[in-house]
Formats: C-alpha cells, structure tokens, sequence
C-alpha cells in the first residue's frame, strides 16, 4: 500500500496561498455540461497512483471519476486500489465496478480523495451536500492527505452562499423544527432562509437517517468561518456543507480547457 500522511484535524488557518496553471484537454466550445464534468474527473483520476486508498465522493462529477478509475483497473493500468466510498449510493457504483471497498473503520488514512463540489470560491473553500452526503463527505474528505475537488466553470462563485442556491446542514430528527427555528435565528447567518428538505411529501433523510435544512443566501455569507462555528455549535446539529480550507487541488473545467489550482 502506498505510504499515507493523512490531513491535520487541528485548526488551519482560513485562507492558505495557492498556485494556478490552466492547461487545456480538448476544444471545449461544443462540449456539454457533462463532458466539461468528465474533463475535470479524468484530470483529477491523474493523481490516483496504484497501491493508493482513494476516497470516492458522490454526485454527478464525482461519478465520472469513480467510473475512469473502475476502467483504469480493468485495464490493469491501475492496481491494488481500495475505495473508501462516500455514500451508499457511491458505494453500489463502485461495488459494480469492482472496485476494492472499504469504511474508514478499516482505513482510517487516506492517499486522496476525489469529489465534486456545489460553489468553489476564490480562496477554494466549498459548498458541498446538495447531493445529501455531506456528513461522510467530509468525514472522508478530512481522512485524506489531498483532496482534489472537481467542478464546472458554473460552479464558481465569488464568495459562498452566491449561487442562491441550498447549503445543507445536516441535523437529527428529533425536534427538528426547533433546530430549523434556530439555525434560522443565527446572526451569521443573517437574512438566509432556511427550509426543511423533502422527498415528495416527507423529509428528506440521510444515508445517517437525519434530515436536511437547506440555507438559502440572497448575498453570499459574509464570514464563513464564524458561520460555521455558530452552526455546529447548536445542539441538534449534525455537520454543515460548508467546505473550508480543505480542497488541496481544485479543477475546473471550462470551454477554455481545464484549469488546476493548487494550494501551496
């Protein structure tokens, strides 16, 4: 097995120097969406070297890399990889393509991690869980000595909570209107808008049987780190998708090819 280091679980600082280099793979104009996807998963299954432990992230991205690196086994141009699945559904993925399995109980250090991300902002702190895995995400995430976040260009955002769209935090279902009520009444959070997510006519539960309240922003969070701090300081509260200094490499794939930013 290739030797681990895995990431500091100690406070970082917030914002941390990074480099960038744009390399492009292909005339993108006529590319998809989905295509500008597999651009950026292929590119980050790069840093997956035989003998490695690989976290395996879940989402739409995400899905492209899990299913080049089943193709490089295959091929045998990848060998004695274990996946460290982030998600049930990541996991029957992966289980289908053969791939080697594991739980952190069994591997609790991690070479890398490849996962998607839902905003990527200029310092490389994310938003990510809309897909609903947060809470493993980041449990898997954390284990990794890198962490290679892979996005479209219609990802990005100038600061997060930007997109209007949800960032999830992943809470327990009992008295979860209260803790709604609450997470909505933070004042580092102020203004957002905080809705119980569902799944037809019921709440939406987890791989970790727990609901999801969904914050939307008009105007991106002003401090993330204090809104994180203040989220995970009520009770009821499970974790947050609120990403922060924790992607080592992000690529971005964009009709003028696919850009590697790099945290020094």
């Amino acid at each position: 097995m290739a030797s681990l280091t895995a990431k500091s679980l100690v406070a970082r600082p917030s914002v941390r120097p990074f480099t960038s280099r744009r390399t492009c793979v292909a005339p993108m104009a006529a590319l998809s969406q989905d295509e500008l996807k597999q651009q950026a998963a292929w590119k980050a299954v790069e840093y997956v070297k035989s003998g490695m432990v690989v976290g395996l992230g879940t989402g739409s991205t995400a899905a492209f890399a899990v299913d080049r690196i089943g193709q490089l086994m295959k091929e045998g141009t990848l060998k004695d990889i274990v996946g460290v699945p982030t998600s049930i559904r990541t996991y029957e993925q992966a289980k289908s393509l053969g791939i080697p399995l594991a739980t952190l109980d069994e591997q609790p250090k991690i070479d890398v991690a490849i996962d998607g991300a839902d905003e990527v902002d200029p310092k490389l702190d994310v938003v990510k869980g809309r897909g609903g895995a947060l809470l493993r995400e980041k449990m898997v995430e954390m284990a990794s000595a890198k962490f290679v976040c892979i996005v479209d260009d219609t990802k990005l955002v100038e600061g997060l909570g930007g997109s209007k769209l949800a960032m999830p935090v992943e809470i327990v279902q009992f008295c979860h209107k209260y803790t709604l009520n609450r997470l909505a009444a933070l004042p580092e959070v102020a203004g957002c808008q905080a809705k119980l997510r569902m799944e037809g006519d019921k709440p939406y539960v987890t791989d970790n049987s727990n609901y999801i309240v969904d914050l939307y922003f008009e105007t991106p969070i002003k401090d993330s780190a204090a809104a994180s701090k203040a989220i995970l300081a009520l009770e009821g509260v499970v974790d947050h998708g609120l990403f922060l200094d924790m992607v080592d490499v992000c690529i971005i794939a964009g009709k003028n090819g696919v850009e590697v930013q790099e945290r020094k």
